[in-house]
């Protein structure tokens, strides 16, 4: 295993409060999180509130995106700035 901390990036689409619940549990390691969620998310929901209550303890940035070009070309270069992607 190295010892060189990655840049992980998880992208949340689809199942966004099971991709910020992996984003969670991917904070025990030593790697950089972060996380960039495509169109809405329901913040007032318990389940994403309590997600996102431990991403901000952890300091993982959240970065909200559209569903628009724009936020396409904002997220390629996030991609291409992770080391790992998880898009769920």
């Amino acid at each position: 295993m190295s010892d060189v901390p990655k840049r992980i990036l998880v992208v949340a689409a689809g199942d966004k409060v099971e991709a910020l619940r992996m984003a969670t549990g991917l904070t025990l390691l030593d790697d950089a999180v972060r996380i960039a969620v495509l169109g809405d998310l329901d913040e007032t929901a318990d389940d994403v509130q309590s997600q996102l209550e431990a991403l901000d303890f952890a300091d993982v940035p959240v970065e909200r995106l559209g569903n628009d070009p724009d936020s396409y070309k904002t997220l390629t270069g996030i991609m291409i700035q992770s080391d790992t992607v998880f898009m769920i």
